[in-house]
């Protein structure tokens, strides 16, 4: 008898240390990412930027293949990877970097030392109430990090790297914090999700990028390529007042959501209407807040449309007129969106005139300067839902005025947008810098301003003097950068 207990503690000792070694072997396989940054600068645009760095982590899920989020190597000017227990770094470089779902795919440029650690599978979304390890190099000490949390919840939630997408998440009860972004949430031996971004306002909350955006990203780079996201190009509004059912003529059953508005030349453009309700999509029903059942549990409904691609279709069921459409709506992008959302790796665009810097309106730029004018808020706000991006491809600003004779009594109209130069309406900042850098100049150059009181009139003779002065005073190598 006391040999068979002491055979089975033997055996059971043995898986222990077979399952040592498994972990042991797959924590090779998460990789410490250390990056030096070089973040532009909008409020002086033609200056270099703040250098920076960051750690994170990244995980091998195949040859040469190294998954991470977007936000651990943005602005990246230097990478350098480090495995588990080694103190050699590695360069490594950005292969494809998604800003929209926070994910991106790293190399190295000699993956011989890595050829054989064991790459990440991935699994399915884990359940409510299971258990998941968050491994990564958190902030804190210098070796690898596993902690347990346990799924909380499945959301369709604001990403914050971007400020401006929204995606399915799953938050646990860990703790995600800076330095494990980029790390395997593992469940069963296989990867469920990446981590991504914690909550300050509560204490061991952790949201981690699930398998279907994982899936999502990887299958848009196969072509070589990474595309935006498709976008339905509406909004909604929840249906729960049963007398405003019962004005629309919809029985009180908590399914539909109503049309408020559908973007300019957006997907639904031509086929959606507000004052539509919106009934199902690809067959599964919205209810009245707008939500749809996919995998067990109750999302967005955008969530059917961020599954899709590009040129895909999805079937939509909508009731107008007390009458049952079917519809399909061929998907598109909307790159206009792009002006809510934070711009990484990319230098500013300016041009600079006499002492007046123009700049496109963004994310980036608002941040900066904090703008205060009703009309900038206003085109900034309106800009995607108006559809003011069809008459202006940007919006242009006066961001800053510059000290110089010729702009000695022009401070006070820095911050508003341009409306005409030289009596043409502004569309892009290219024409702009065209019309004032033109070679058949006007006597005098008239700027007007959504706003003002009166344009700024610049004398044309003045221009190359004072051009040369605020680039001697003020360090600018360019006067213009019209690309990103």
């Amino acid at each position: 008898m006391m040999r068979k207990v002491l055979n089975g503690i033997f055996v059971a000792c043995l898986l222990s240390l077979s399952a040592h070694a498994a972990d042991s072997d797959v924590y090779r396989s998460v990789l410490k990412i250390e990056v030096a940054t070089q973040i532009p600068d909008y409020e002086t645009p033609w200056n270099s930027g703040r250098f920076s760095g960051g750690i994170g982590t990244g995980f091998i899920i195949g040859d040469n293949k190294i998954l991470t989020n977007a936000h651990v190597v943005s602005n990246g000017r230097r990478l350098l990877v480090t495995v588990h227990g080694s103190p050699k770094k590695y360069p490594a470089k950005i292969e494809f970097i998604a800003h929209d779902c926070d994910l991106a795919l790293l190399s190295v440029e000699d993956f011989s030392d890595f050829a054989s650690f064991p790459a990440f599978d991935f699994g399915d979304v884990p359940k409510l109430e299971s258990q998941v390890r968050v491994i990564g190099y958190p902030m804190g000490g210098e070796r690898l990090s596993v902690t347990r949390g346990v799924v909380s919840r499945i959301d369709f939630q604001p990403y914050s790297h971007t400020r401006a997408d929204s995606h399915l998440v799953v938050q646990i009860d860990a703790a995600i914090n800076p330095g494990n972004s980029g790390g395997p949430v593992v469940q069963d031996d296989k990867v469920v999700g990446v981590a991504f971004q914690g909550l300050r306002q509560a204490d061991n909350t952790g949201y981690i990028i699930p398998t279907p955006v994982i899936r999502r990203f990887l299958k848009d780079i196969e072509d070589g390529s990474y595309d935006p996201y498709a976008e339905l190009g509406i909004s909604d509004f929840p249906l729960h007042n049963p007398a405003m059912r019962q004005a629309l003529g919809l029985p009180n059953d908590g399914q539909g959501v109503l049309i408020d508005d559908v973007i300019p030349t957006s997907s639904s453009d031509g086929v959606l209407i507000p004052g539509d309700i919106l009934i199902s999509l690809d067959g599964n029903p919205v209810d009245s807040a707008g939500m749809v059942n996919i995998d067990g549990g109750n999302v967005n409904l955008n969530e059917i449309v961020e599954r899709k691609f590009v040129g895909e279709k999805v079937a939509v069921r909508f009731l107008r007129d007390g009458k049952m459409h079917d519809v399909d709506v061929t998907l598109k992008s909307l790159p206009w969106a792009q002006m809510y959302a934070v711009q990484y790796g990319k230098q500013p665009r300016y041009v600079v005139f006499a002492g007046l810097v123009f700049q496109p309106l963004d994310t980036n730029l608002f941040a900066a300067a904090k703008f205060k004018d009703v009309t900038v808020r206003r085109l900034y706000t309106d800009y995607v839902s108006k559809g003011l991006f069809q008459e202006h491809e940007d919006v242009v600003i006066l961001s800053r005025v510059e000290s110089d004779p010729v702009t000695s009594q022009l401070g006070d109209f820095a911050g508003y947008a341009v409306d005409k130069i030289n009596g043409v309406k502004i569309k892009n900042l290219t024409q702009a810098y065209d019309l004032l850098y033109a070679k058949d100049s006007p006597e005098f150059h008239v700027i007007e301003l959504f706003g003002a009181s009166r344009p700024v009139v610049i004398p044309s003779d003045k221009v190359a003097e004072a051009n040369q002065r605020v680039a001697e005073n003020y360090g600018i190598a360019s006067l213009h950068n019209l690309k990103d």
